[in-house]
């Protein structure tokens, strides 16, 4: 009898192990497109990603940079102080967009440019969106470290 319920509470763990793999696993593919990691022009710069993984670009649009092609399509640069990337981008920008202000584009790096599929903007003028703040602040914590060791 013991050996009956043994074999039945191994047969249910068994199972409940496959059961929560299973899940996990429907889990991750069905979000595999839905995570996209944050980039700083510093890291992309430091180490490109492969042309076709999809992520996001945060920083500052510098000023004068931002060319209207003809149509839709728009390129601009955006930096973190320490770096800039070029970027382009085909479609109706959000009215906040505009030269010295954060923004986060979500796309490709291809071929030495940013080709965004989405562009978002800062909402209001205090909001700046945390991963900008902090890449700002990292360039600007090297910039001053490396002042002082020139010094």
């Amino acid at each position: 009898m013991k050996s009956l319920k043994k074999t039945r509470r191994i047969q249910v763990i068994v199972v409940a192990f496959v059961a929560l793999a299973g899940a996990t696993a429907l889990i991750g593919y069905g979000m595999r497109d839905g995570i996209n990691f944050f980039r700083s022009p510093s890291e992309v710069a430091a180490a490109p990603p492969a042309p076709d993984e999809v992520f996001r670009l945060g920083g500052l649009v510098v000023e004068g940079s931002i060319v209207r092609d003809a149509g839709e399509t728009v390129r601009f640069e955006v930096t973190d102080g320490a770096e800039t990337i070029p970027v382009t981008y085909t479609g109706i920008l959000p009215d906040l967009f505009a030269e010295n202000q954060g923004m986060i584009g979500q796309g490709v790096y291809a071929g030495g440019t940013f080709e965004a599929r989405e562009i978002l903007a800062k909402h209001d003028e205090t909001y700046e969106p945390k991963e900008v703040r902090d890449a700002l602040e990292a360039a600007r914590a090297g910039a001053t470290d490396g002042a002082a060791a020139a010094n």
